[in-house]
This record gives C-alpha cells, sequence and structure tokens, in this order.
C-alpha cells in the first residue's frame, strides 16, 4: 500500500532527472549564439561611424572662387539703372535730339580751338622768321621771293609790290601813289584779319546758347519723368530722384559744352590780337619801304 502510493512521487523525480542533461544542453547551446549576438552587435556600430565618415567625406563644401585672394581686392560691381545710356533708351526724340545737337557743338568748338591755334602758331613762326628772310634781303622781289608761298605776310607783302607796278585807269590815276598803296596794304591787313576771325563765332554762338539747350532737355526731361511718376500714382524717392536726375544731366551736359567755347572764345581772341599787331607792324613797314623805294629814283633824277 505504501509502496503503490510512493509510485507517482518516484515517476515525478524519475522524469525530472532525465530532463536535467537535456536541458543543460539546451542552455550551453543558446548562450554561444546569445554571445556571437553580443559580439555582432558592437562591430556593427563600430562600422555605422566608418561608413558615415565616408558618406561625410564627399560631402566637404569646395572653396569659393577667388577664396585665396584679398578680401579688400574684391569689389561688387553694381549696375547703375540711371545715367547716360538710360537717358539715351528712355528719352524720345526730342531728348535725343537735344543731346545731338550738344555733342555736335562740343566737337565743332574743341575742332575750332585746335584749328584756329595752329594757324595762329603758324604766324608767330613767320612773324619771327621775317627779320632774318624778307628786311635782310637786297631788294623787295627778292624779299618776297624768300617767303612761304601762301602766308599771311607773303600775301601783304605781294599786294603793295602789285599797288606801285598797276596804277593805271582813269578813275584810279586821280588817286595818288601813296594813298593807292596805302589802301592796298591795308586791305591786305584786313582780310588777313578777317580770316583769323573764322569761328569765333561760331565759338561766342554755343557759348551762349548751350546752357539754355542744355536747359531746354532738362525741362523736357523733368515734364515727361512727373507725367510717368503721375500715371504710375508712385511719388517715392525713388521713383523721382532717377528721372529727375536724369533729366539734370542735360543741364550739365550744356555748361559743359558753353564754358570751354567761352574760355577758348576770349583766349583765341586775345592771340589774335597779338599776332595783327606783328601784322599791321610788317605792313607800315612796307609801306615805308615801298614809299621810299619810289622816292629815290625821282630825287636821284633831279
Amino acid at each position: 500500500m505504501n509502496t503503490l502510493q510512493r509510485l507517482p512521487a518516484l515517476a515525478v523525480a524519475a522524469l525530472v532527472l532525465g530532463l536535467a542533461p537535456l536541458t543543460g544542453a539546451l542552455a550551453q547551446a543558446q548562450a554561444p549564439a546569445a554571445a556571437t549576438q553580443d559580439a555582432a552587435k558592437p562591430a556593427d556600430a563600430a562600422a555605422a561611424p566608418a561608413d558615415a565618415s565616408k558618406a561625410a567625406a564627399p560631402a566637404t563644401p569646395a572653396p569659393p572662387a577667388g577664396a585665396g585672394q584679398d578680401a579688400g581686392t574684391q569689389k561688387e560691381v553694381v549696375e547703375n539703372p540711371y545715367g547716360l545710356e538710360a537717358l539715351w533708351r528712355g528719352g524720345d526724340f526730342v531728348s535725343r535730339g537735344t543731346l545731338i545737337i550738344l555733342i555736335i557743338m562740343s566737337m565743332g568748338s574743341w575742332y575750332i580751338m585746335f584749328v584756329k591755334v595752329y594757324e595762329q602758331s603758324k604766324l608767330f613762326r613767320q612773324a619771327r622768321s621775317i627779320q632774318a628772310d624778307f628786311w635782310k634781303a637786297a631788294s623787295l622781289q627778292e624779299g618776297v621771293q624768300k617767303l612761304k608761298q601762301g602766308t599771311a605776310f607773303r600775301y601783304i607783302a605781294e599786294s603793295g609790290l602789285n599797288a606801285t607796278t598797276h596804277h593805271e585807269g582813269k578813275l584810279l590815276e586821280q588817286i595818288d601813289l601813296n594813298t593807292w598803296v596805302t589802301m592796298s596794304i591795308q586791305r591786305a591787313v584786313d582780310n588777313v584779319s578777317s580770316r583769323l576771325q573764322d569761328g569765333l563765332a561760331f565759338l561766342a554762338t554755343v557759348g551762349s546758347t548751350a546752357p539754355f539747350v542744355g536747359l531746354f532737355g532738362t525741362v523736357w526731361g523733368i515734364y515727361h519723368a512727373l507725367t510717368a511718376i503721375g500715371i504710375a500714382g508712385q511719388a517715392s524717392i525713388d521713383k523721382v530722384a532717377g528721372p529727375v536726375g536724369e533729366a539734370l544731366i542735360m543741364t550739365a551736359f550744356g555748361l559743359a559744352v558753353a564754358v570751354p567755347a567761352v574760355l577758348g572764345y576770349n583766349w583765341l581772341v586775345r592771340r589774335n590780337k597779338v599776332t595783327m599787331e606783328s601784322v599791321r607792324r610788317f605792313g607800315a613797314d612796307l609801306h615805308g619801304v615801298l614809299m621810299g623805294a619810289r622816292l629815290a629814283p625821282a630825287s636821284t633824277s633831279r
């Protein structure tokens, strides 16, 4: 009876003892696998930063162009929306015509000034050479031949010589020779003076009218600028300053044309006076020489 009651307990104990080796084997099999997984995790973690560093390396930004240059030498280029170019593009035919007129005035003034200075310089050189070439000649005809062809002094000398040799005609014979020679030389001197005055009237005209031409362009430009601002309905400083500033360029341009013309006119007039003094002096000396040459044969014949 006691034996039968203990059978279930013995069976349970035997079952436990039989399963114990199997449980230990399973535990030993699972432990290396877990260790392998735990060892793989740090390797993956170590590989991840390496891959991240490799991926981040190409993403390093390249240095900007001109980074090696000095920062002070780099200049920012800003396009100016205003100025003469914008005035020409945005202006109408009146504005462009006014600008063209001012340009023609300026070019004409500078051309005349250069030409007149060149002509006066030639007369100065000829006046200095008169003493060596003309007055030291043996006769008037020889002195005239020594003067350069086409010069003012040769023209005056030839006029005086022609007056002494060609004094014929019923009406001209009523004028005495002295008066006739004086008139001929004076006409030649007046022609030279008139030639020197050529172009000075243009300079005077430009100097007196160019500021008003520029002012007309300014008024016309301001009118169109205010009209455009009124149509746009915006009167801010950036909308007003640009068009009005472009219009004021015309006034500045007109003054830039007029001032050199006025200064050049006054300077050339002064140089003309100095030049004509030497020309008139030569004419007076020539008249005396011609009259002395005409009187010498008469006195000899007596």
